[in-house]
């Protein structure tokens, strides 16, 4: 796990003077290589040894270790993302921008893997698995994503209750029981509805599942479990892409262990493949 990676991971866990650093660095990490110890701590106001304390408490021996990996993942990622100025034809040039692509979704992968601790993936199946009926709702492009997984449960033989339209989820939660679970997507969890969604579903005993990017949003304080993409780019038309690419791949291990946790599941999925193949063929 890279550095950078590892402080995203456990800033949650962190303190405050700790998420002070944490953001510092993470927003700052091009400018690090030319930071002593003690010029992070003034910049931040804070004590060089709790700039120590922090780089410890990751694992590195101390600030210069933390601050070598930084550079040699940033180093890495540039020598990945790198395309020429002038490349030698036209054909090189889309293979360069094609094996690029391809190596920032699989590193936006990854870090997602990493920044979602087992014990998170379990609660969430476990708690979709046991609903009577799983309310789904994603607001603009986070709906592509809600409505895809709500046909995926459904084909599971999981009874869904898919909306894009807070004012129509309202009323459909009128019916929820304890125990049916709410899964919403919202990319910067910011949306004050879906956070008062949260709390009235919460309220009538049910339980929250929150997909968002990795940041600190008020709809994972309304959440039982948080699940989380992680996806960076400086470039405006790559991050979304690996943003979608990263929650993509989160759903996709959703599904699968969903489906390979329970034989009657499984053979539900392969009975509905088995009635609706005809319907799709011309």
């Amino acid at each position: 796990m890279s550095a950078l990676v590892k402080i995203r991971s456990e800033r949650d866990q962190m303190s405050a003077i700790e998420r002070r650093i944490a953001d510092f660095v993470l927003e700052n990490a091009q400018l690090l290589r030319d930071y002593s110890s003690q010029q992070l701590a003034n910049a931040l106001g804070i004590s060089q040894s709790s700039v120590v304390k922090f780089c410890q408490k990751l694992g590195f021996k101390g600030y210069p270790d933390l601050k070598f990996s930084i550079s040699e993942a940033l180093v890495r990622a540039d020598n990945g993302s790198h395309v020429p100025d002038v490349p030698a034809t036209p054909d090189e040039r889309k293979r360069t921008l094609a094996s690029t692509l391809w190596r920032r979704k699989s590193e936006a992968e990854e870090a997602t893997r990493l920044i979602n601790p087992p014990e998170a993936i379990a609660a969430a199946t476990d708690m979709i698995g046991a609903a009577g009926r799983v309310f789904i709702i994603g607001l603009g492009e986070d709906d592509i994503h809600a409505r895809a997984f709500a046909l995926k449960l459904s084909l599971l033989g999981i009874l869904t209750v898919h909306n894009f339209d807070t004012a129509h989820m309202t009323a459909s939660m009128s019916a929820a029981l304890p125990g049916d679970v709410l899964l919403v997507f919202s990319e910067h969890g910011k949306q004050p509805a879906l956070c008062q969604l949260g709390r009235y579903f919460r309220g009538h005993g049910g339980r929250v599942i929150s997909v968002t990017r990795h940041t600190s949003n008020a709809l994972r304080a309304h959440a039982d479990v948080s699940l989380l993409v992680s996806a960076h780019d400086d470039r405006a038309h790559i991050e979304p892409l690996l943003y979608h690419s990263a929650l993509q791949h989160l759903l996709d291990g959703l599904f699968v262990t969903l489906c390979e946790a329970d034989a009657e599941r499984h053979a539900r999925l392969q009975a509905n493949m088995e009635r609706i193949q005809p319907l799709l063929e011309p």
